[in-house]
């Protein structure tokens, strides 16, 4: 249940969803493949084709005269079967 950090939606997740019927989530960075797949399946009920998981590297930032460094994260990359969709806004 924890593996699921939530939803990303930026234009390039927005386009995998209406093209290859794709949700783009945000997760812990030593969830598997397979903990992704059985997360999404139990929480939104759906069934799951196939996981991308990329690994984010963090930016590196300046403060002033401190350099620093953002967190790395991953994120998937789920395909979800024919028929099956997840609605995050409630919109029919």
């Amino acid at each position: 249940m924890t593996v699921l950090e939530g939803p990303l939606f930026s234009e390039k997740s927005t386009m995998a969803v209406a093209q290859h019927n794709q949700i783009v989530f945000k997760v812990r960075t030593d969830a598997t493949k397979r903990e992704i797949r059985e997360a999404v399946e139990l929480l939104f009920e759906v069934k799951v084709d196939g996981v991308q998981v990329v690994n984010c590297r963090g930016k590196v930032k300046k403060f002033g005269q401190t350099r620093g460094r953002r967190n790395d994260w991953k994120k998937a990359y789920v395909r979800l079967a024919d028929g099956s969709h997840i609605d995050f806004l409630g919109a029919e």
